[in-house]
């Protein structure tokens, strides 16, 4: 009778609210992965965390290189500002460590550039958080545009808002350095990600504009972005994310034979409404909240066990930090801009 395989054991870098809400209690989930390590700017914070977790090891970020060397240590997840994924991403790939990153997955492209390099050269997986490549509505929905139930896709409008509150909201979303951008890296995002999976292909052309209604708190990013995706095949993804709107998101499908619509589309926190028409045919499902991150760290920790790729990998996230240049350089000189891949 065959053993079933070791559980892969993870550190966690960086332990703001992402990781504490929803990171780290995913582990409680998982049948593949476990927590084995901590790692924070704030070492207390991260051996009071790792005290909830029976025979978790707790670091400071100064003492990264001693959790790399915990053999108990197989895989990395990156959970710290975007500015920051670079440093521990390739620290851990050096080390041999495969490494699960925080969308966006970098500040910049090139940043994201030498994230999937160093991983590929010394041979770990980089994977790229999206969990939506998991979670119930959203694969029925890609599921309906794969097997041509509503036709050609002709059109996908998408949103993602949430509002900053001062003093609520994480300050380093206001720094560009660390952010990488506003909404549109934060949130917009994963209107670009989600839509280009489902339809399993890449947009060529953007246009887009964007805003700021207080320009003093914004002045380093934007507060609001609208985007137009123009794809070879004619689709047109018309997207948007903002600073200055409750939080909401949404994905609607437009095709030939009929139409889908997702709700919310993009948090977590709610039971999601898929409403959709084929035909003449009207159809509604509620789907409930589930744990999105376990699955997430199963795939991933599968993928480690078995030698095998991984999807959303390190390409795919960088591909998306490319879509999002070109989503500012269009809104920055109020013209097309082509998206280039190489």
């Amino acid at each position: 009778m065959s053993r079933a395989p070791k559980r892969i054991g993870f550190a966690v870098v960086g332990l703001g609210a992402i990781a504490q809400n929803a990171v780290l209690p995913a582990f409680s989930h998982s049948k593949k992965a476990r927590l084995v390590a901590l790692v924070s700017r704030n070492s207390g914070k991260a051996a009071r965390l790792a005290k909830k977790s029976a025979r978790c090891a707790s670091y400071s970020v100064d003492q990264f290189a001693q959790c790399l060397a915990n053999s108990e240590v197989d895989a990395v997840y990156v959970a710290t500002p975007p500015g920051e994924h670079e440093q521990f991403t390739v620290d851990a790939a050096r080390a041999g460590k495969h490494v699960l990153c925080e969308k966006p997955l970098a500040a910049s492209v090139e940043q994201s550039g030498r994230m999937v390099r160093a991983c590929e050269q010394h041979g770990v997986l980089l994977m790229t958080a999206y969990r939506k490549y998991f979670e119930p509505s959203t694969l029925f929905l890609k599921n309906l545009a794969r097997t041509g139930k509503l036709g050609r896709i002709e059109l996908i409008q998408t949103g993602f808002t949430e509002l900053f509150v001062l003093g609520k909201s994480p300050a380093w979303l206001l720094d560009r350095r660390l952010a990488g951008g506003g909404p549109l890296t934060d949130l917009g995002i994963y209107c670009v990600n989600t839509t280009r999976w489902l339809v399993n292909e890449d947009p060529i052309e953007v246009t887009a504009a964007s805003w700021r209604h207080d320009s003093e708190r914004f002045r380093e990013i934007e507060e609001g972005i609208s985007f137009r995706l123009k794809f070879s095949s004619g689709l047109i993804v018309q997207g948007a994310s903002s600073y200055a709107a409750a939080m909401s998101s949404y994905i609607h499908v437009h095709g030939t034979k009929g139409w889908a619509s997702l709700t919310p589309a993009y948090d977590f926190n709610d039971p999601r409404q898929l409403t959709w028409q084929v035909g003449q045919k009207k159809f509604k499902r509620t789907f409930k909240v589930v744990d999105e991150f376990a699955p997430e760290l199963d795939a991933f920790a599968k993928a480690i066990q078995e030698h095998s790729a991984v999807e959303p990998d390190g390409a795919q996230g960088h591909r998306d930090m490319l879509i999002l240049r070109s989503i500012y350089e269009a809104a920055a000189t109020g013209r097309p801009a082509a998206i280039t891949y190489a």
